[in-house]
């Protein structure tokens, strides 16, 4: 295998040519979710401040991340021969491991799968100087504007805003009057009469002739 395709070294991969240290902890077996909780309680605190956070922490991996952490703190110590008191947590991280996988009897002959999980904890320590350096501010290299473009961007600002404050104010519609009721001059129309029904002729009754009438 050639030079030029070697993956790069652990140390330059999470340092660079910066000052500090690394350490890692390898199949944790805890779940990384757990163990996150208590990584992301210490990144970016100075390592007296996380050591003696994690030694009262109530969850059950503080104690695999304070180990890690007094580890980076002995390798820099080692190594670079850098202080406790001068360290800060600059990088920590927990990477998913190997799952256990187990299974567990369940009612007619079926089995359940456990998972057993495990983590890859890493912290780096570096000493409190590159904070600052890291923080700063980088200096804007956009162009600085003239003078003249300064003045005429006021200039415009303030047109816009004079032209907005001489807009009229919008007419409201006007309310319409309610349609004057009809006075009792105009009299009501008299009501056509109706002709009367005639009534029809009562029909005169006939008494039958009677004998002396007969004879006459």
């Amino acid at each position: 295998m050639s030079k030029t395709n070697e993956r790069p070294s652990r140390r330059l991969a999470l340092l660079g040519d910066r000052p500090g240290s690394y350490a890692i902890a390898r199949h944790v077996r805890m779940s990384p979710m757990k163990v996150r909780r208590v990584v992301n309680l210490v990144r970016g605190m100075d390592v007296t401040d996380a050591l003696a956070t994690l030694k009262f922490a109530p969850q059950a991996a503080s104690e695999p991340v304070y180990k890690v952490v007094a580890s980076a703190v002995a390798n820099a110590e080692a190594t670079e021969s850098l202080g406790a008191e001068d360290l800060y947590i600059s990088t920590a991280f927990v990477d998913e491991g190997v799952t256990l996988r187990r299974i567990r009897p369940r009612a007619k002959g079926s089995a359940s799968a456990i998972l057993k999980r495990g983590s890859h904890i890493t912290v780096v320590v570096e000493p409190k100087e590159a904070r600052e350096i890291v923080h700063k501010p980088a200096p804007q290299q956009g162009k600085a504007k003239k003078p003249a473009d300064v003045a005429a961007a006021a200039e415009t600002k303030v047109e816009a805003k004079a032209k907005v404050e001489e807009k009229p104010a919008a007419k409201k519609p006007a309310a319409k009057k309610p349609a004057a009721k009809k006075t009792a001059a105009k009299a009501e129309k008299p009501a056509a009469k109706k002709p009367a029904a005639k009534k029809p002729a009562a029909k005169k009754e006939t008494k039958p002739a009677t004998d002396k009438e007969k004879e006459a």
